[in-house]
This record gives structure tokens, C-alpha cells and sequence, in this order.
């Protein structure tokens, strides 16, 4: 069958586009460098709170960068916004002047098809110290790479690339479902978003299986390595002594293309892409052993909150279903592009709603951070307007941003 969206189009994702058993005791060691801490605590967003409208919120033009993806601030203190293009390139936004040179150049190591390309940055906790960013990219294979760098000491606005050291390579069996998505969590760990390994329908059944990293959420310690991986793995992890990769978080997974922790309460919210049907919106609350330990999201049993394929079984024994989804039945819609729980100061109306848009169609929703399940968003853009949306990002300040793959980088503002 062929599937009706393998990632927004044009094949950049469902966008919205390998190791072992237990390491030594060291491995299993907790971070020695600083802990996730939310940057900025700012207000929830109670449940008496008005929602959020259309007429609340504006989108203002910051930068023209071709195939944007994501835009994040590094909390160092300098207010500089990091846009990340598919095509191999990190540029910096600074006092909304896009800087001439690359703050980091690896087109020529990344593969540009489809979904694939560079997806993913994530700065470390103590980045303003130790200098150390992260970066998710498929390379001239088709595979998945997780790589560490440095920022240069001479020149805080470009990457030394001699520092490149590779953490992890992951085998990709298709070109699509790569997730991509880095992001620091509770703990100072780093979370890696994988896709399920590609095709349709989930051919292999890797999300389900907990001998593949694909179709998970994986979950390393940066701060050291071991005799066998160049990351060590946190003790906590849910297959550590048992069998299963080390390495994983949650499964069940299609494509994470897009996740993010809220920066005030440490919960984890994850937009998984479809397959013709259904996309969903997940929420895993933290909790003292991290946000949605060993939790397992459903595919290929489930899509959204709905069996994929009844007729194959349905069996729903220990799978958590979405906060919310949507469907496909209107506005061409094809792929989530999951955001964050806005915590910005510009638009109170907004404070305390996750944020996400659909690639396709355009549309912008929120749903409230605090809302039970199956939740209802509120729709704050509609269809037409021409963007393809391939990402959103978040500054230092807990400001929104929104990608638009045609190359634009829009700031979620407060309507005049």
C-alpha cells in the first residue's frame, strides 16, 4: 500500500519531516556536569484562564533562512536565536540580523532527500561553560548520526569543527521516519527522537521491538564515556539490566519528528506523525524517575487513539494513548510538527498551551498544558495561508517560533 504521506511534503518529513547490553558501572553513572533546571519560571495558566483566540496572536517575520526546521536559544545569555536548515547549516540570528557566516557548515556530510538532512540541535546544559552543542543529521548513507561539538573559544559565533566527535550512528532501512529531535530533559540527559525506521505501515514492527533503537525515544549521558559507547547510560534507563537496549526511553513511536520539555514543570511533550489517518499530540508527566519512563505509545498497534489495523488485532495492554489527535479528514492535512508549552511573557492569553501545527495545511492549535485526556485544542491559525510548517522553536526568554520550510522564520507575537 502506498502510504498517503511518508512526511509533509516535499518528503522532508513525515517531518512534520548499534549497541549493547549493559555498560560498566561508570556507564552507569549520573551526569557530572549541571542538571536540567527550567531556564525562566513564568505563570501556568490556570484552569479559569480564557483560552487563547486567533485574534490574540500575530506571526512576525525575524529571518529569511532557506529550510528552516528549528529555532532555539542556547541560555547562555547573549539572546542569540539558532535556526537550524536542512540543508546542512546552522545560522545565527542576532539582534534580528542573520549572520554572515554559518555557525556551523556540514552540507557536505549530510544527505538532502526527502525527509533526511541535518534535523536536529541541542545545546548542552552547561554550553555557556564547556562550550558543547549537539546535532542530529542523516549522513551520505541514508543513517542517523548524533554528534557532539564545540563552539569556538576565539569566536563564541561559529563551531570549531575540529572538536566533531561522533556519540552514535544508527542504521536507517528507508530514507523516511528519521525523527530527529534532540533536546536536553530532567536529569541533564539528552533525548534522541527516532523514527520507526520508514516505509509505511511499520514493515519490520521496530516500534514495537526493544532490540532496535528505532520508533523510541532514547534517552544518554553525555558527560562521559564508557569501554563501549562514546555516551555513558543512565542507570534509570528501563532496560538497563534486562533485556532490551540500553539506550531507550519509551517506545511505540512512528516518527517523533518533533518533542520538547516544558522548561517550567519538566513534562514531555512529543507530536508523533501519522500514517494516513491520525496525528497525535503526547504528554508524559515527570515524574521522580524522569518524564514517561518505559512508557509505550502504541504503533503499529494504535494511530492516535484508534487501532491501525483491527483486522491483525488490537490488543491495548499496557499502551498509552494521545492527549489529543486530529485527522485527516480536512484542510490537507498530512504531518504534526510538534511545538511547546508557551511560557513567554508576551502573550498572557497564551501562557501555559502546548503549541503544534499541522506541515500541510498550515494550521496552528493549542491545547492547555493541564487538560485531561482526550483534550480539546483551540485552532489559532487556519489553513491557506501557504506555509509549510517544519518546525517550532523556543527562545531563551520562553518565546515561540515557527518554521516555515519555504524560508521563513516567524516569532509568535502578541496581537496589536
Amino acid at each position: 500500500m502506498t502510504e498517503r504521506h511518508h512526511a509533509p511534503r516535499p518528503r522532508l518529513v513525515r517531518l512534520a519531516a548499534s549497541v549493547v547490553l549493559a555498560a560498566t558501572v561508570a556507564a552507569l553513572a549520573a551526569p557530572a556536569a549541571s542538571a536540567w533546571v527550567a531556564p525562566r519560571r513564568l505563570t501556568d495558566g490556570g484552569a479559569t484562564q480564557a483560552a487563547p483566540t486567533a485574534s490574540s496572536m500575530r506571526l512576525t517575520k525575524i529571518a529569511d533562512v532557506p529550510q528552516p526546521v528549528l529555532a532555539i536559544g542556547a541560555h547562555d545569555g547573549t539572546g542569540r536565536l539558532f535556526v537550524v536548515s536542512k540543508a546542512g547549516r546552522i545560522r545565527i540570528v542576532n539582534n534580528g540580523t542573520v549572520l554572515a557566516t554559518p555557525f556551523l557548515d556540514i552540507s557536505s556530510s549530510v544527505s538532502k532527500g526527502g525527509e533526511q538532512g541535518l534535523l536536529g540541535l541541542a545545546f548542552h546544559p552547561s554550553f555557556k561553560t564547556n562550550r558543547k552543542l549537539y546535532v542530529d543529521f542523516t549522513n551520505a548513507a541514508g543513517d542517523t548520526v548524533i554528534r557532539e561539538y564545540r563552539a569556538s573559544a576565539g569566536n563564541p559565533n561559529v563551531v570549531d569543527r575540529a572538536s566533531g566527535r561522533t556519540l552514535l550512528t544508527i542504521h536507517q532501512p528507508y530514507a523516511n521516519h528519521n525523527g530527529g529531535m534532540l533536546a536536553f530533559g530532567p536529569g541533564g540527559y539528552l533525548f534522541i527522537g527516532m523514527g520507526d525506521g520508514g516505509s509505511g505501515g511499520d514493515p519490520g514492527n521496530r516500534a514495537q521491538r526493544i532490540d532496535t533503537l528505532l520508533g523510541k525515544i532514547l534517552r544518554i549521558n553525555v558527560n562521559g564515556t564508557s569501554s563501549k559507547h562514546q555516551y555513558l547510560i543512565p542507570r534509570s534507563n528501563p532496560y538497563v539490566g534486562r533485556t532490551g537496549r540500553n539506550e531507550i526511553w519509551q517506545r511505540g513511536l512512528r516518527n517523533p519528528w518533533r518533542f520538547s520539555f516544558d522548561r517550567t514543570n519538566g513534562n514531555l511533550w512529543i507530536g508523533d506523525v501519522g500514517q494516513n489517518t491520525y496525528e497525535e499530540v503526547d504528554r508524559a508527566p515527570k515524574t521522580s524517575t524522569g518524564p514517561g519512563r518505559n512508557v509505550n505509545w502504541g504503533w503499529r498497534v494504535m494511530e492516535g487513539r484508534h487501532c491501525y489495523r483491527p483486522a491483525t488485532g488490537c490488543n491495548r495492554t499496557g499502551k498509552k494513548l494521545p492527549l489529543t489527535e486530529y485527522s485527516h479528514a480536512a484542510n490537507g492535512r498530512c504531518a504534526i510538527s510538534g511545538g511547546y508549552v508557551y511560557r513567554g511573557s508576551a502573550i498572557p492569553a497564551l501562557a501555559g498551551w502546548y503549541v503544534y501545527g499541522d506541515y500541510c495545511s498550515g494550521e496552528v492549535w493549542a491545547v492547555r498544558a493541564t487538560a485531561s485526556a482526550p483534550a480539546t485544542p483551540v485552532r489559532l491559525i487556519g489553513p491557506g495561508t501557504g506555509r509549510l510548517i517544519s518546525g517550532f522553536g523556543e527562545g531563551n526568554g520562553g518565546e515561540l517560533y515557527l518554521c516555515d520550510l519555504n524560508g521563513t522564520v516567524y516569532r509568535i507575537d502578541r496581537a496589536p
